[in-house]
């Protein structure tokens, strides 16, 4: 998240939603691992990525976006994004990503999926 800050918002009973702003590239990692763990700290069942605001990601990013997706499964947890362009959607069904965390287009989707709307 080179030159920007994650946010993280509390999203309603069980969810929580982290806000990717800027670039997500290896630089990212601690950035990304700190807000995980903000996110965890209510204990959600459902983690969601908001990558609405997101600039560019790289292959590193996506390795990290398999990190947060191991954690997820070990809590117990599911993760979801919305906000994707077409580019990285197609990024997401390529490297299968879309197979293990839900994809759609807007928050309020999200949040439906996730059960927590």
């Amino acid at each position: 998240m080179t030159n920007e800050v994650l946010g993280v918002r509390d999203a309603g009973p069980g969810a929580a939603i982290i806000d990717i702003k800027g670039e997500v590239t290896a630089a990212s990692e601690d950035a990304l691992m700190v807000a995980f763990g903000e996110a965890n700290e209510s204990r959600p069942q459902s983690i969601l990525l908001n990558f609405t605001d997101l600039d560019y990601m790289n292959s590193s990013g996506i390795g990290l976006l398999v990190t947060l997706l191991v954690r997820t499964n070990r809590q117990k947890q599911r993760l979801f994004a919305f906000g994707l362009t077409d580019h990285y959607r197609q990024i997401f069904e390529l490297t299968r990503l879309d197979e293990a965390v839900g994809i759609y287009d807007t928050e309020g989707d999200a949040l439906s999926a996730a059960g927590a709307s």
